[in-house]
């Protein structure tokens, strides 16, 4: 489990740096326009508060085998899966609604999975 949840953090700290540094290539793949250079500020700023803080968290959890850590990226996946909820709800169901959601929910069945293993 340490090595699944090392490279899930390795996995989001890619992509957190990836919109750090190169937000064009994330943002398109993400279906996000900036609107000037305060949305690609806002870009640069956000995505990777989220992708690289969940990433730090599990990759300090699975370095540690400790469970607590990896309550943060779970909080977080937990929020951004509510979120896909809502807009299902809200705005109906786009043919690119599942695949992020399923890659959310595997996610974080890992971290459950490594949260459990952890803890004993």
């Amino acid at each position: 489990m340490r090595i699944i949840i090392g490279l899930l953090g390795a996995f989001n700290l890619a992509i957190g740096l990836a919109f750090m540094f190169a937000p064009a290539a994330p943002a398109a793949a993400f279906f996000i326009e900036p609107f000037g250079v305060q949305g690609l500020a806002t870009i640069r700023a956000d995505f990777p508060g989220f992708f690289i803080g969940a990433a730090v968290f599990a990759l300090l959890g699975a370095w540690r085998a400790e469970a607590a850590p990896l309550n943060v990226p779970l909080l977080m996946l937990a929020i951004a899966f509510l979120g896909r909820c809502v807009s299902l709800g809200v705005d109906g169901m786009a043919p690119t609604a599942v695949q992020p959601m399923v890659v959310e929910a595997v996610m974080m069945g890992l971290l459950l999975l490594a949260r459990r293993a952890f803890a004993k």
